[in-house]
């Protein structure tokens, strides 16, 4: 599986020999949902992800039965009646940072990215704020943004429609390694 998202992520960027490309399949994911009734949150810690770091073009994918809730009962409805997880098995982001990546300068980088993001089943734009930390030529994302349950046709059924908010807090920390060739 991991062979073949790789082929798959490399085939997205159609990238030259010299292309600098960092990836990870560690990031983190995880939501947030305050309600009156009930919080709920989960994270993934299996997060799939590849930068070009010249041309600042991102992939990132995520199983969404990776996601551990405190609960399991939740594990179960997320995965079975509101992600429909057998269906729509991953969720994807594709899109482009605003700058390029200066692995030679160590520091804070506040950027911008803008692409379109894949879950269940329903592709909508997505622009976020993204945090990027160098670091002896080591690079951390990091970035929170809002998902609105309906924008990706998610039914919530009304006996359970106030324990789920209707947007989600998201928050992603990926932290990259270069590909050697």
């Amino acid at each position: 599986m991991k062979k073949i998202l790789f082929l798959a992520v490399m085939g997205f960027f159609c990238l030259p020999a010299f292309a600098q490309i960092i990836s990870t399949n560690k990031a983190q994911v995880s939501f947030y949902s305050k309600t009156p009734l009930e919080d709920i949150e989960a994270k993934s810690v299996t997060g799939n992800s590849v930068i070009d770091v010249k041309s600042g073009k991102i992939i990132f994918r995520l199983n969404n039965r990776s996601f551990d809730f405190p609960k399991k009962l939740m594990q179960e409805h997320f995965n079975e009646n509101y992600m429909e997880s057998d269906k729509y098995p991953t969720s994807e982001f594709k899109g482009t940072l605003s700058a390029p990546i200066n692995l030679a300068k160590d520091g804070l980088t506040k950027m911008d990215v803008d692409g379109t993001l894949n879950v269940h089943g329903v592709t909508k734009p997505c622009k976020a704020k993204v945090d990027i930390l160098v670091s002896k030529g080591i690079v951390t994302a990091t970035s929170t943004f809002k998902i609105k349950i309906a924008d990706h046709k998610i039914d919530i059924p009304t006996i359970v429609f106030k324990k789920i908010a209707e947007e989600i807090d998201v928050r992603v920390q990926a932290t990259y390694s270069e590909k050697k060739s």
